[in-house]
């Protein structure tokens, strides 16, 4: 069975004003890209109502880190009231959104995805030791690699949101 350690357990990150939805996907899948992370989408849905759509999207970056270990992350954005506006700036017309976007973080080590140490109960003894005393050093590493990437990925996020002020 997967071992799948949580490190970070929804976090939000909320942002109301101006943005372009476009940009902001293309931002993530740039990053994911330049770091290796293949994207699994869970869920995508837009709703149009009288006040503005509302998107949801769930998708999960993965990336093997090793034969024994991968970092997960588990994003949900939510998107509410947005509205396409045509923004003037130095004379040249770009059309944007506005709305309010949730983001809803979760991010995991998961260890023996390949379910190599469970098939027969003394491997599964030995790996609990092997946890335990011989792969703690590599399971410390890795989980500082996820952080690493993930708060990386948080601060593309916050950057891409922070470009549009007006």
């Amino acid at each position: 069975m997967v071992e799948r350690l949580t490190l970070v357990d929804k976090q939000k990150l909320t942002y109301e004003g101006i943005f372009v939805m476009r940009e902001l996907y293309e931002v993530m899948d740039k990053w994911m890209e330049a770091k290796g992370y293949h994207k699994r989408e869970l869920k995508s849905s837009e709703i149009v109502k009288p006040k503005g759509r509302n998107i949801d999207t769930v998708f999960e970056p993965w990336k093997q880190l090793s034969d024994y270990a991968k970092s997960v992350f588990k994003v949900k954005l939510s998107a509410e009231k947005v509205r396409d506006i045509v923004i003037e700036k130095e004379g040249i017309k770009h059309s944007m959104n506005q709305g309010i976007i949730t983001f809803t973080f979760d991010a995991y080590l998961e260890t023996d995805f390949e379910h190599r140490w469970e098939n027969k109960p003394g491997f599964f003894f030995v790996r609990v030791l092997f946890d335990k005393y011989i792969f703690k050093p590599f399971t410390t590493n890795y989980q500082n690699h996820v952080m690493g990437d993930f708060k990386q990925f948080i601060d593309e996020i916050r950057g891409s949101l922070n470009l549009h002020r007006y």
